[in-house]
């Protein structure tokens, strides 16, 4: 770098001094002409917005012309035979959407951007062009051995995630060798009834680097407390371990009718068990609040979108109570949706989800941190839209779902096979659901931009039209004291049933047309899929699995874990954790029956009211 010297510094001291006094001189003679300029631009912009106007004014005629000619074609136009224009959720559906559908949509508050506040057209600014979905699919039958034989046997194929289906047994909260469990072994997923279950399930797994879905609700704890010991034992922190738990109680009093305990006792333990995992486990998400079960019962994709929402906002009211800070636990919750056979409303059912909780989350609960207002959410495609009738059209259906699901922006997705309807998925039927998935990341190009659909003046307006509908429902369910009282009085039951009469009833008079059952039958047809069954040894086998374990086992310690776990559940909520007790249980080899029993003793049974 050139040194300065003093004669330099002042020579150009004077010229700046210079330049000054000449500026000076000058500025007058300058600001008349930028008055001249100013006026010139003011005339000249005069000129060009009267034109501007009239060119709209010109554009704005030339369109509502084009209309007028539009409408009158389409009044001489003969509509389609068995036409029905209204979505699954009841919403007609006009010939034509235009910019005037559009009207109140505020596109920087409403829409905005990918990875953008509120997250409507996703949640990561490059979505899949950086990472595609999670492709997970779920599996589990017979004993927790043949279910090691199957995930070994999807991961080789290219699945990413474990998905955990569990037997009804097991989902009940029932040992294998209860009177209850009989027939029921190992028939529609796996049984687990211990650690040592859950440690035959994953071995040769790694869980420190696989991502583990398990689809439990009121053992959910349970199940958790199982995974973890196994973890534990295998050296791997809890820390390193990734996954997610549906542990969403409350839609199985309103759709699938799983559960062990009442309503809020229930809800205490979901808590204890959030704030543990947010401690101990923050990798994992905690619930997976869900709208398939929802949806399968019967309801309307708006009824699903609602009915979910209201329990997402209540697992977060019960853990604010508690005393828990909600940028601390919020962003480990996640969603998990049905996705139907109406292709535009799931997509605007997802886009909308998303909306609505990022806006609830930040304004309703003042969560500060991005990460908590975010909806990241698992898709199934709709398990109640497959048929036992030519079977094929199943893989047809569940194509479209999963696209709908990818362009509706999911972050893992499940693709149903196409036997699921006569019996557990046969190795063929899954690997195609595999590949459908793969076909629609790698083939058809509709990862490559974000939100494609988005700014669709039908999928726009469809995107608000489900929201105004939830948001209808969150002030009826607010009115009543909240989802548990819901719950109680019967409003979601009638709700769901009155939509599924309703879609049975389109059904019937073949105003909603499914192919290959009520209409374009094939009475030849043959069905030529293997049958994958379930024989009577599995329920055998884990009879005398339970019974080797109990003579094996400390029994001393497990009785001590037990006790325990009693006294935890008859604390007051916040006095004692009681999954920090479900875990010492499960550690001591304690059963999945024992276990749900030690806490029955406080809790005891629930039955819902037949009376609505």
């Amino acid at each position: 770098m050139a040194t300065r010297t003093p004669r330099t510094q002042a020579s150009r001291a004077n010229r700046r001094a210079a330049a000054s006094a000449a500026g000076r001189r000058a500025a007058p003679a300058r600001d008349g002409v930028a008055r001249n300029r100013a006026a010139s631009s003011r005339a000249g912009a005069a000129r060009n917005g009267a034109a501007g106007s009239r060119a709209a004014t010109a554009r704005q005629a030339a369109w509502e012309g084009q209309r007028a000619v539009w409408e009158s074609r389409l009044k001489q136009a003969k509509q389609r035979e068995g036409l029905y224009p209204y979505t699954i959720s009841g919403n007609p559906i006009r010939p034509i959407y235009t910019p005037e559908d559009l009207a109140g949509i505020d596109l920087p508050r409403d829409v905005a951007f990918p990875g953008e506040y509120p997250y409507t057209r996703g949640i990561h600014p490059s979505m899949y062009r950086s990472r595609l979905w999670t492709m997970r699919q779920f599996a589990g039958f017979g004993t927790a051995k043949e279910s090691n034989q199957r995930y070994h046997y999807l991961l080789e194929h290219g699945q990413t995630g474990l998905s955990i289906a569990f037997d009804n047994p097991t989902i009940m909260g029932y040992d294998s060798d209860h009177p209850k469990s009989h027939g029921e072994v190992g028939k529609c997923g796996v049984a687990v009834d211990s650690l040592r279950d859950m440690e035959i399930l994953l071995e040769g797994i790694d869980p420190a680097t696989i991502s583990t879905s398990m689809t439990i609700n009121g053992p959910a704890p349970i199940m958790f407390a199982f995974y973890l010991a196994n973890a534990e034992k295998r050296g791997v922190p809890f820390s390193k371990l990734r996954g997610t738990l549906q542990n969403d109680i409350l839609k199985e009093y309103i759709a699938q009718k799983c559960w062990c305990f009442p309503p809020r006792p229930s809800l205490r333990i979901i808590v204890d068990l959030i704030e543990f995992a947010t401690r101990h486990v923050p990798q994992w998400n905690t619930i997976s609040v869900s709208g398939y079960h929802i949806r399968e019962a019967g309801s309307t994709a708006a009824q699903e979108l609602a009915f979910t929402l209201a329990d997402g906002f209540t697992y977060v009211e019960e853990c604010v109570k508690r005393g828990l800070d909600v940028d601390d636990f919020a962003p480990r919750l996640s969603f998990f949706w049905n996705s139907h056979l109406d292709f535009f409303e799931e997509i605007a059912k997802l886009r909308a989800a998303r909306r609505i909780w990022a806006r609830h989350m930040r304004e309703r609960f003042g969560a500060k941190r991005r990460e908590s207002w975010l909806m990241r959410f698992h898709t199934q495609t709709a398990g109640c839209s497959l048929w036992d009738k030519q079977l094929e059209n199943n893989i047809v259906r569940t194509a479209f779902q999963a696209l709908a699901a990818v362009l509706g922006g999911t972050q893992s997705l499940h693709t149903n096979s196409m036997d699921e309807t006569i019996a557990l998925p046969s190795d063929k039927a899954v690997r195609i659901a595999l590949r459908t998935q793969q076909i629609i990341a790698h083939e058809l190009g509709v990862t490559e931009t974000i939100d494609p659909l988005g700014g669709s003046y039908y999928l726009e307006s469809l995107t608000r039209t489900l929201e105004e509908q939830a948001e209808a429902y969150f002030r009826q369910i607010d009115a009543m004291g909240g989802v548990v009282a819901g719950i109680e009085q019967g409003f979601f039951q009638r709700e769901i049933g009155r939509a599924a009469y309703q879609y049975q009833r389109e059904m019937e008079k073949k105003q909603r047309v499914i192919v290959g059952v009520n209409e374009y039958l094939d009475p030849e047809e043959k069905i030529d899929v293997p049958i994958l069954h379930i024989g009577e040894e599995v329920e055998a086998q884990q009879k005398e699995s339970i019974a080797e374990l109990k003579r094996t086992r400390d029994e001393r310690a497990c009785t001590a874990a037990l006790k325990a776990l009693t006294a935890a559940a008859a604390s007051a909520p916040g006095e004692q954790n009681v999954m920090e007790r479900i875990l010492g249980a499960a550690r001591a080899y304690a059963t999945e029956g024992e276990i749900r029993n030690a806490m029955r003793e406080v809790y005891g049974d629930y039955t819902e009211s037949t009376e609505f």
